[in-house]
């Protein structure tokens, strides 16, 4: 293998660990204010609304309703305060049953 391949994978690990390590390293025994808490524990949901809301527009290009019906199951499921496992797992099962019946 050429010397950009692993140039290339000592770079990737480098980004990946960096932003892991360097707070680690400096917030060390020490507790975060209880609104950066709060903030920080909503990031998950951020970041799956952020990868997911795409896909719900366009998951069957035949049918709309397909991925507007998974996407209201998991907005009520998190509703209920459910972990996000639950969301993603509940909105599955809902689109399950929805493509047995109406697909």
């Amino acid at each position: 293998m050429s010397d950009w391949f692993w140039w290339m994978i000592l770079g990737m690990a480098l980004v990946t660990y960096l932003p892991r390590a360097i707070p680690l390293t400096f917030l060390e025994g020490r507790e975060l204010p209880d609104a950066i808490q709060r903030i920080l524990r909503n990031i998950p949901y951020a970041v799956l609304g952020a990868l997911i809301f795409p896909a719900i527009l366009f998951i069957q290009e035949n049918n709309i309703w397909f991925g507007a019906i998974g996407a209201a199951a998991a907005f009520g499921i998190a509703l209920t305060g459910a972990n996000v496992m639950l969301v993603v797992l509940g909105s599955i099962s809902v689109l399950a049953v929805y493509s047995l019946f109406f697909s």
